[in-house]
């Protein structure tokens, strides 16, 4: 074997481990598909709505143990070891690549619950799980500075995999 081979065996190995990270546990997926009512939590209310196209940057911080094994808003039992996180607006569930704007480092997570609702919140825009954190080097500082990008057609293709036909990002 020459070294061009070695090199796109190894780089083939790298992308199919990252995709296989991502939708490991659709086979167990048990959550379903939510966009939900407007709420209040803490004096102020939220407005989740199905939208083609999101971007924003403010802090990330990161829910585990306390956490783990209870329900998330669309149903799910909450693992901490899964690529996945809370959002306040965005329909569950929905894939988003959230960026560390300190290191660059960046993972897709499947939203999955409804969140950050911290009484200090200033600026979260997003809770990871313990996981997420992890890959983003972000666990022992406990927040940062992240952009936070919507991959609708990635949620397209999960949502069509799930089988949830009222999702409005389902390809025909």
């Amino acid at each position: 074997m020459n070294l061009y081979t070695a090199i796109i065996i190894f780089f083939s190995g790298l992308i199919l481990q990252g995709c296989s990270s991502l939708y490991n546990d659709d086979a167990n997926y048990a959550g379903h598909y939510k966009v939900g009512k407007p709420y209040k939590i803490n004096q102020v209310r939220y407005y989740p709505e199905a939208v083609k196209t999101y971007q924003e940057t403010g802090l990330a911080s990161w829910y585990g143990p306390r956490f783990h094994g209870n329900l998330t808003a669309n149903g799910e039992t909450f693992n901490q070891r899964r690529l996945t996180a809370a959002h306040n607006t965005l329909p569950l569930p929905s894939l988003v690549r959230v960026t560390n704007l300190t290191n660059n480092k960046s993972v897709i997570v499947r939203v999955n619950d409804r969140g950050p609702f911290a009484k200090n919140k200033r600026g979260r825009i997003i809770d990871l799980s313990e996981k997420a954190a992890e890959v983003l080097d972000m666990k022992t500082k406990g927040v940062a500075r992240v952009k936070v990008e919507l991959l609708p057609g990635a949620t397209a293709k999960l949502h069509k995999k799930l089988n949830m036909l009222q999702s409005p990002y389902n390809l025909n």
